[in-house]
C-alpha cells in the first residue's frame, strides 16, 4: 500500500477517534483546533439533540451533566450497525442494553423507559402494514377478528408510561402484575398507546395464533383463567373488542 494512502487513513481514523472522544483521543498534527471544534460540536450537538427528541422522558429525569456524559459514551464506545440515521435511537436503546456501565444515579427503571420510548419511533417507521385482504365489518363474536401486525403488547415491570419528572417509582411500589401496555398504529398513520392487561394481551394472542371466533376465544379464556361463569365473559368481551376496534388494534375480520 503506498505510504501516502496509509498516512492518509491513519489520519482519518485519528480524526474520527478524536471527534468521537476528543479527552481521550487527540486530535491529527498540523490541523487547527478552532476548525476541529467545528466537527466536534456539529457531530455531537447532532447525536445529542436526535437522542433528546426520541428520549425526551429519559433526558427530562437525568441530571444534565450525566445525560451528556451518556451520549458521550454512547458515540465513543458504540459501533452502529446501521448507517441510517431514523435508527441511531435503535442503536442507542442497544448501547444502554449491552455495553453502558451502570452508574450509581442510573434509575432502577432506565431500560424500560428507554426501550418505551424507541417503541413510537420504531413502530412510527415500521414497514408492517393492516392487511387489506379482509373484511372491515363483522360481528366480533360470531366471526374470527385480526390483530392488527402494527399493534404490539409489551411488558414491563415499572409503569413506564407514568414516568416522568414529577413521578419516578421505586421497587416498593411495583404491582405485582407488572404494566401492560399496548402501542398500535391506526390507518391514519397515527401512533397509539394504551394501557392494558395480561388477559386482554392474552385473548390477542388466541386471536392470532387460533383460527377461533372471538366467541370461541373468549369461550377458550375463560376456561384457561378457571372462570365460573364463561358465558358472563361473552358480553363484556364483546364490548372490549368493539374498543379495540375503534383503535384498529383490531383491524377487521376473517371470513370462516
Amino acid at each position: 500500500m503506498p505510504k501516502a494512502k496509509v498516512n492518509f487513513q491513519q489520519t482519518q481514523r485519528q480524526f474520527a477517534d478524536h471527534i468521537r472522544h476528543p479527552d481521550f483521543n487527540a486530535a491529527p498534527a498540523d490541523i487547527e483546533d478552532r476548525r476541529l471544534k467545528i466537527y466536534r460540536d456539529l457531530f455531537f450537538n447532532n447525536i445529542e439533540s436526535f437522542l433528546a427528541s426520541g428520549f425526551p422522558i429519559l433526558k427530562s429525569i437525568v441530571d444534565p451533566q450525566n445525560w451528556l456524559e451518556m451520549v458521550r459514551d454512547f458515540v465513543y464506545r458504540h459501533q452502529s450497525l446501521s448507517p441510517y440515521f431514523l435508527q441511531i435511537s435503535e442503536e442507542f436503546l442497544r448501547y444502554l442494553q449491552q455495553e453502558r456501565e451502570t452508574q450509581p444515579a442510573d434509575p432502577a427503571f432506565m431500560l424500560e423507559l428507554a426501550h418505551y420510548e424507541w417503541v413510537e419511533l420504531a413502530l412510527d417507521v415500521s414497514t408492517l402494514a393492516i392487511p387489506e385482504d379482509i373484511a372491515l365489518t363483522g360481528d366480533v363474536l360470531e366471526q374470527h377478528p385480526v390483530v392488527s401486525p402494527t399493534a404490539w403488547r409489551l411488558s414491563y415491570r415499572y409503569p413506564v408510561h407514568k414516568i416522568g419528572p414529577n413521578y419516578q417509582p421505586i421497587e416498593q411500589e411495583l404491582e405485582a402484575g407488572g404494566t401492560t401496555i399496548i402501542v398500535y398504529r391506526n390507518r391514519d398513520l397515527e401512533v397509539g398507546f394504551m394501557e392494558s392487561n395480561p388477559i386482554t394481551v392474552r385473548l390477542l394472542d388466541l386471536l392470532e395464533t387460533e383460527q377461533l371466533s372471538g366467541r370461541a376465544s373468549i369461550l377458550r379464556l375463560a376456561e384457561e383463567i378457571n372462570h365460573p361463569q364463561p358465558e358472563s365473559l361473552l358480553a363484556f368481551g364483546a364490548e372490549l373488542l368493539h374498543n379495540l376496534m375503534d383503535r384498529d388494534v383490531i383491524c377487521g375480520f376473517h371470513q370462516f
